[in-house]
């Protein structure tokens, strides 16, 4: 309640956003239209049905800024939980805003440098290369010649996107109180996520080291390139590189214009993606054409690096398991590989997911093995998975996303060229490197040097638990699955039991009673009181509640 109060006034743009493109009723049944006092009319401002559900998720969101269009972005990486029409449209999501004045970032870049404008810069140009809701990119030159790209970000952006993020928390809780489809598609997860990840991205230090890291992987690599980072020249708001010119990839025209081989450059693009994802295990996580160039020597360079994923040596070893069952189609292989992949509920059902990858594996049975998409493999093997409760790591997810994205620009360089071929010896030489004499040697080293740690501390915790028994601190407790449940059960029973036969021993008493009555022919009198009338009137009473008790639950 505390947030909504003390953010009404985006509330109110909110819920005007969610109204305008039909999304009215929501706003209702969450109760924002009693709370903020908005005018009813706002529930009749539906969207003509000619736009599709995605397309209306889509405007809102886009309607609402930066915070809300990287949460369709993220979103839209999750293709193991939303319907492909939906995920089409939220792919297509872009921010697009004006940009600031270049007084504006002129004032930032000396602020946050600490020093005069004169003295970092020869040139500073005011319209900038490209503009988005975090920041901006301007073209300068250093006072030693070298050509910079300097992104600045947007004034107040950080306070707006945590503004925002508080937002959309309250929002989730909100929903996942009246609808069972926002724990369905894990919305408030995805809140989660999202928050680290922007503010990840609202650190411009964060994709430096990134940069850097990936530099380093094609150290040796004349055909790959990536930006050199000026670190006197950056901070947290202001991230200084190498400028580089060549032709954005997605110019299919302009490349072959100027000669350049496509099926070498998708070639190239692919391998180095491979290379980042199953050898290094730190790629780049959106590989789409506006963040790949071309340079006048022919090599390919990544740039924005804002968005990174992450897979340890194990998660690489099984995703290169996975991928190795699914070109043998080798269904228990595959249910191994997801089981290593994510965390598996108690309660998953490992028959349903066999299967299901059963049937994704006839799926792709008729399909030659050089059409096969790995990334729609990937996401169809991960949706698989989260249809059985079997939880993901976030940078796997990540992963089929950004495959995804790179098939789309390689189709468009050269549609022949299949990625699963050019990924199956990477896999097999993962799987080799798992099974080799060093790693072996290396794993059976580690595990003797944990148990003979483990051995030399069991004198202290034997110590240790000595002493906790001898003075009596020892707690132990069993778990029975329904214990309480079969306790109450007992309880009814045993109650039951006793209520018969305090009722059997009181129709004995009853019976010996009629028996003088008639022997001595006379009426039984107790201290005045009619004894056997009394008594047939509370045995009957006694009958009866034991009948409607037993007939109540329903087992007679």
């Amino acid at each position: 309640m505390a947030v909504r109060m003390k953010h009404a006034g985006r509330y109110r743009e909110i819920a005007m956003a969610l109204a305008r493109h039909g999304f009215g009723y929501m706003v209702e049944e969450m109760g924002l239209f009693q709370l903020l006092s908005l005018p009813r009319k706002w529930l009749t401002r539906e969207t003509p049905e000619s736009k599709t559900l995605g397309e209306r998720i889509r405007l809102v969101l886009e309607d609402l800024g930066p915070a809300f269009i990287k949460l369709g972005q993220l979103a839209s990486t999750r293709a193991d939980l939303l319907p492909e029409p939906i995920i089409r449209e939220l792919v297509k999501l872009q921010d697009q805003v004006p940009p600031f004045s270049p007084e504006t970032a002129r004032g930032i870049l000396e602020q946050e440098l600490d020093t005069s404008l004169e003295n970092i810069l020869v040139r500073f140009d005011d319209d900038p290369l490209a503009a988005a809701s975090i920041g901006q990119v301007h073209l300068g030159k250093l006072h030693s010649g070298e050509m910079v790209a300097i992104k600045i970000q947007r004034p107040g952006v950080n306070r707006i996107i945590r503004r925002d993020l508080d937002i959309l928390r309250e929002l989730t809780a909100m929903a996942a109180k009246r609808w069972e489809w926002v724990e369905r598609y894990q919305l408030r997860q995805m809140v989660e996520e999202l928050g680290r990840s922007l503010i990840q991205e609202l650190d411009y230090n964060h994709e430096a080291r990134n940069t850097e890291k990936i530099a380093l992987q094609f150290e040796q690599d004349p055909h790959i390139y990536i930006p050199k980072i000026y670190w006197d020249h950056t901070s947290s708001r202001i991230l200084t590189m190498e400028f580089l010119d060549g032709t954005h990839l997605g110019s299919r025209e302009e490349l072959l214009h100027r000669g350049y081989n496509l099926k070498e450059l998708a070639q190239r693009l692919v391998n180095s993606m491979l290379h980042q994802i199953f050898i290094e295990g730190f790629f780049h996580a959106d590989p789409h054409p506006g963040n790949l160039l071309v340079l006048r020597n022919g090599s390919l360079a990544y740039l924005d690096f804002g968005m990174a994923g992450r897979l340890s040596e194990e998660m690489k070893n099984h995703l290169a398991s996975l991928m190795i069952a699914l070109m043998r189609k080798n269904t228990d292989a595959m249910v191994r590989a997801i089981e290593r992949l994510g965390l598996v509920d108690p309660d998953a059902d490992l028959n349903a997911l066999r299967a299901d990858l059963d049937k994704i594996r006839e799926d792709y049975s008729d399909v030659p093995f050089s059409q096969v998409s790995i990334g729609d493999a990937l996401n169809d093997l991960f949706g698989a998975a989260q249809r059985h409760r079997i939880g993901l790591p976030s940078d796997v997810l990540l992963l089929g996303k950004a495959l995804l994205t790179l098939e789309g620009v390689v189709e468009h360089l050269d549609p022949d060229l299949s990625i699963i071929a050019l990924a199956e010896p990477f896999g097999n030489k993962l799987l080799k490197e798992r099974f080799s004499g060093r790693r072996i040697r290396g794993k059976l080293l580690g595990g003797a040097t944990e148990l003979v740690e483990t051995l030399m501390e069991l004198p202290r915790q034997t110590r240790h638990l000595a002493s906790i028994i001898s003075k009596g601190k020892l707690k132990l407790e069993v778990t029975v699955p329904e214990l309480e449940q079969l306790l109450r059960k007992l309880d009814q029973i045993s109650n039951r039991l006793s209520f018969s036969i305090v009722l059997l021993a009181f129709s004995i008493i009853m019976v010996g009673l009629i028996i003088g009555s008639s022997l001595n022919h006379q009426a039984t009198m107790l201290w005045n009181v009619p004894a056997i009338e009394i008594g047939f009137v509370v045995a009957l009473l006694m009958v009866a509640f034991l009948l409607y008790s037993i007939f109540k639950s329903g087992r007679f």
